[in-house]
């Protein structure tokens, strides 16, 4: 397609397992305030397609979109779908004018992925890496997982390391050795302290910033902020345009109290909680805001197949009252809720099935005050959005 890759000015990779997204918006928030435009590439999306791909100023339409997959058809060759849209991202991106940086959130893994096609991009962000997405590696080990996605960085760019847990940032500090990029940064770079739960002090050898914002609710979505913080530094952006951004930054999806056609079912002293968290470090990062709150908590629960649902419910033993396991609409992966149901059972937390979201928080609600909470996909938090 004559590297039209190469057209994308600053292209910027995101890589790891969990927190693409939110340090994605995070650099986007912070470069819109310090006025300039980029474009950017994610997965999944939570209500359309379109929302995968953003434009300088707007997602791409759905016209684009099939006008760009048009032309991909005529490749005739056979590819992913999460192959297609990248294509798709990169013939529209490729056109931009005025345009400074794309930031692209990278699939699996890296090694054999559709957006490792630059050889010197402008910077490449490693989120934080745990061993998710096993049934894609040969050894099923940490070791393997940290290999696919950091031991085929550029080797002329500049790292930034998200924080780790100390296991794999050993693990990534061993392959990176053998990566001769001049800038490696690690995340022992900047600190981020907590001050209460609305606010931050972020620090690294450039000063302090006091952050606030009070959309985001946990310490993982606030490591994440951290980690943009850090590259909007390194890309010069001011203290005085990151303060500006912050308050504006939520992430849709993850952690966030929502109103609308559902919420109607529930009494007035009952709030409704999404969060799309789906792996074992992530749950443990909802359970931890869950602890926080010191109201009584019940969920509903939809996870897909291969997810590990045994090691991620029983992050939340004693956060629950009760849960409800639902089938994810429309997911043919859908884990089946009379098997969540033993799963959650299993693992001493008390669990009942209904036959759809609807029907989950009409058997939840009642006159008690409580937070009742969606989790465990972001295809099931798409479907609530979607309902709402």
């Amino acid at each position: 397609m004559g590297n039209i890759h190469e057209f994308i000015k600053n292209p910027i990779n995101i890589i790891g397992s969990d927190g693409k997204f939110s340090t994605i918006l995070g650099i986007f928030n912070f470069i819109e305030a310090n006025g300039k435009k980029c474009s950017y590439f994610i997965s999944p999306h939570l209500k359309s397609v379109t929302e995968r791909i953003w434009l300088k100023d707007r997602f791409i339409s759905v016209k684009e979109l099939k006008k760009n997959i048009r032309i991909i058809k005529r490749l005739g060759i056979k590819l992913t779908l999460f192959e297609v849209l990248t294509l798709c991202y990169y013939i529209s991106a490729a056109k931009l004018k005025n345009s400074t940086f794309g930031l692209v959130e990278a699939g699996l893994m890296f090694a054999g992925d559709s957006t490792r096609v630059w050889k010197e991009p402008l910077c490449q962000i490693v989120t934080h890496i745990n061993k998710q997405h096993l049934e894609w590696t040969k050894t099923k080990t940490l070791k393997e997982i940290c290999q696919q996605k950091v031991g085929y960085l550029s080797k002329r760019t500049t790292i930034y390391v998200g924080k780790q847990d100390p296991k794999t940032l050993k693990i990534i500090k061993q392959i990176l050795k053998k990566n001769p990029s001049k800038q490696v940064y690690y995340g022992s770079g900047w600190t981020l302290k907590k001050i209460s739960s609305s606010k931050r002090v972020y620090e690294d050898k450039r000063g302090k910033i006091i952050l606030k914002n009070q959309n985001i609710l946990s310490d993982g979505l606030w490591s994440n902020v951290g980690l943009a913080i850090a590259v909007a530094r390194f890309l010069k952006i001011s203290k005085k345009n990151i303060l500006k951004a912050l308050p504006k930054i939520q992430f849709e999806g993850r952690l966030q109290y929502i109103k609308g056609k559902l919420t109607k079912l529930l009494n007035p002293k009952e709030k409704f909680l999404i969060d799309g968290c789906h792996s074992e470090t992530s749950a443990k990062n909802l359970a931890s805001y869950l602890k926080s709150t010191n109201k009584d908590i019940y969920g509903i629960w939809g996870m897909q197949k291969h997810k590990y649902p045994e090691l991620f419910i029983k992050q939340f033993k004693g956060i629950f009252k009760k849960i409800i396991a639902v089938k994810i609409p429309g997911e043919p992966n859908t884990c089946k809720p009379q098997r969540l149901k033993q799963i959650a059972n299993r693992s001493g937390i008390k669990c009942e099935i209904a036959p759809s979201i609807k029907s989950a928080i009409k058997q939840l609600s009642s006159k008690n005050p409580k937070v009742i909470v969606s989790f465990g996909s972001l295809y099931l938090i798409g479907k609530i959005l979607n309902s709402n």
